[in-house]
């Protein structure tokens, strides 16, 4: 959190799926920003390249800690999930986090029609954190659009409002600690099975060390 504060740039969530899908924009905003990693895919990709003692960062986790050491000195604004996802979540962070400097918030359904609207916003409210959680490559398209017209910490957030807001629940701790949360999110999610196939590809390029 430290080395982010004041950098003002979008923090990108890296696991194997964003690896092995990334376009050249997608690795561009990577490369321009700061890419973290949010699964043991990264975290294998990243120890091939010779870095050492790499932890896995979950982003489900990392915004909850920016929001709790800075809720009453910084101001926040939230995209993304449904309606009532958002609805929940911001209801349950004043709940947690009294007294929370939130100066917006909105779904993320955004039609083009609303974001000349979405970006007046954000210039006038000028928060400092901008959350974002409606999966890639969307989010990160709207973040680089939105910071370059306001400088902020920008944190890509995939599902993690639906996480805390109550909707999805997250792998046991003990399924986290052997590195086994995307199993879980297969099992209860069967629909994510054509996604993880994909994955077989990043495996194979792991396993040949052509990443």
């Amino acid at each position: 959190m430290d080395f982010a504060q004041g950098q003002n740039k979008i923090l990108v969530a890296v696991n194997a799926e964003k690896i092995r899908n990334a376009d050249p924009e997608l690795k561009e905003v990577i490369n321009q920003n700061i890419g973290y990693p949010d699964g043991v895919g990264a975290v294998w990709a990243l120890g091939q390249k010779g870095l050492r003692n790499v932890a896995k960062i979950p982003g489900v986790e990392l915004w909850l800690e920016f929001v709790q050491r800075y809720h009453l000195e910084k101001k926040f604004y939230f995209i993304g999930a449904k309606e009532e996802i958002i609805q929940a979540t911001v209801e349950k962070l004043k709940s947690e986090f009294p007294g929370i400097n939130l100066v917006g918030y909105r779904n993320g359904y955004i039609q083009p029609e609303e974001m000349l609207g979405l970006e007046k916003t954000i210039t006038e409210k000028k928060p400092d954190f901008v959350f974002v959680a409606m999966g890639s490559p969307a989010q990160e398209r709207l973040m680089t659009r939105l910071s370059n017209i306001h400088p902020a910490i920008y944190i890509g957030l995939g599902g993690s409002f639906d996480i805390y807001s109550g909707k999805t629940k997250r792998a046991p701790e003990w399924m986290i600690n052997l590195k086994l949360e995307w199993f879980y999110r297969l099992v209860t999610e069967p629909k994510r099975l054509g996604r993880q196939l994909k994955l077989v590809g990043f495996v194979k390029n792991m396993l040949l060390k052509n990443y």
